[in-house]
């Protein structure tokens, strides 16, 4: 029988280091350095703190263990993929796939299998890959339908790309391979209203989704049987969550259309879709003398009507801010460049009383990651920024990243030996251990990690 999950378990079995396209191993490396670099650059957030003790609570230390970064105890692999994923995602600069944020899934995730089984680094490489292929596909299709159903992309595609990487680093069978991914079906969810009411909860999905991810390929190895047409079948993913027909045609860019060739990097430790307009805020801002006395930002539907994205304030966290155009559009014209320092300044009254005059406007004439920003200042000048951008602006080489990375690194006080380290690591795969990379975390001076 051949359905959507055994002609995808098919491609993901046939990725191999040696075989893969050079500028797809390439883009993944990118990806590794990205996730790993921001994690040790997020070394002072909070939440990472919050997931290891919730984390250690269920599981308790474990002897030979993952270690837990920033903390060096150990714990189970699930353990340990709650509390780093959630470093991973703290200073939201992670990486994106469309709107899904693999690299804080798969990273920890795929680090903490091969430190404790002793996996080859040699399958790194292809395992990532393969995360990004499988939830990268589905993103692609059907994010338009399932966002503004309420559901996030990383956490409904999420499992399965945890699911898919994780079977291809064990080396599953075909057979194995689509029942992990059709339990991962099983295993998703997560929705977005932490984004509207400013809170927390999606920092921590991503470790839940790991684990889902890893208990789903566990048990296909195990023998479980499971669901041969979850994906399109009536009760199946796509018309539970996008609630639309599956495309059979989708299988067809396996190896052609990559998905981690559309992976983008955030400049700015604010959302996503936020990165456009606070890149042409700061445009606009070397144009005008003085704040503007009033705003207007045109922006694609799919990204006003995200939640969160059209928030006002009053703001008492930075899952708040980060979210809010009008809050980016204000503290950039303002102060320049978004800091975290900035996005966790929420009583600034200059902030607040700019955001009152930024109208934000829904238009779907603007594309996916644009927008039209219009400034009117004090003397009647109309100022006017259209900036069009697409993933591939955001889609950075090593070296470009690199100079972003130190850049905060910079701002945080981490060693420049940490990026060093890292380049090293992702660069000489699949020679050398994974703990060249584990250890970049003890290079942060203790006192200023978060407690």
């Amino acid at each position: 029988m051949t359905t959507f999950s055994t002609q995808l378990a098919r491609f993901l079995v046939s990725l191999r280091l040696e075989s893969l396209p050079p500028e797809v191993a390439r883009k993944a490396r990118v990806c590794l350095y990205n996730a790993f670099g921001m994690a040790i650059n997020g070394h002072a957030t909070p939440f990472a703190p919050v997931a290891r003790a919730a984390a250690l609570a269920m599981d308790g230390e474990t002897p030979h263990g993952a270690t837990l970064f920033l903390d060096g105890r150990r714990t189970t692999v699930g353990g340990a993929c709650l509390a780093n994923s959630a470093l991973f995602h703290g200073r939201a600069q992670e990486d994106s796939c469309g709107a899904a944020h693999f690299g804080t899934i798969l990273v920890p995730l795929l680090t903490a299998l091969v430190e404790t089984k002793g996996y080859p680094l040699a399958r790194l490489i292809p395992a990532l890959v393969a995360g990004y292929e499988a939830g990268g596909v589905l993103e692609k299709a059907f994010a338009g339908k399932t966002t503004p159903a309420g559901f996030r992309s990383t956490a409904t595609y999420g499992a399965v790309a945890a699911a898919a990487a994780v079977a291809r680093l064990m080396e599953l069978s075909e057979v194995q391979t689509a029942a992990a991914l059709a339990n991962a079906v099983s295993f998703t969810g997560g929705v977005l209203q932490s984004f509207a009411d400013g809170t927390d909860e999606w920092r921590y999905q991503v470790g839940v989704v790991a684990r889902n991810g890893l208990v789903a390929a566990e048990l296909a190895r195990a023998g479980s049987i499971a669901a041969p047409h979850a994906f399109e079948g009536k009760s199946g993913l796509v018309r539970a969550f996008a609630r639309s027909d599956f495309d059979p045609s989708l299988a067809a860019g396996f190896g052609r259309d990559w998905a981690i060739e559309r992976v983008a990097f955030k400049p700015f430790p604010v959302c996503a879709f936020n990165q456009t307009p606070v890149t042409g805020t700061l445009v606009l801002r070397e144009r005008m003398k003085g704040a503007p006395t009033k705003v207007r930002v045109r922006m694609n539907p799919y990204e006003t009507g995200y939640a969160g994205m059209d928030a006002v304030g009053p703001f008492h966290s930075i899952s708040g801010t980060l979210m809010s155009i009008p809050f980016c559009i204000a503290a950039t014209l303002l102060y320049g460049p978004p800091t975290s320092k900035r996005m966790t300044t929420y009583d600034d009254p200059a902030v607040n009383a700019l955001i009152e005059r930024v109208e934000l406007v829904t238009d779907p004439s603007v594309p996916v990651l644009s927008a039209v920003i219009e400034a009117e200042t004090a003397d009647g000048t109309r100022h006017v920024r259209e900036q069009r951008m697409t993933a591939a602006d955001y889609s950075y080489d090593l070296p470009t990243l690199s100079t972003l990375l130190r850049r905060i690194g910079e701002e945080e006080g981490v060693p420049m030996a940490a990026f060093d380290r890292l380049e090293r690591f992702v660069e000489s795969l699949p020679a050398g251990s994974i703990e060249d990379a584990i250890s970049v975390f003890t290079l942060v001076p203790r006192h200023s990690r978060a407690a």
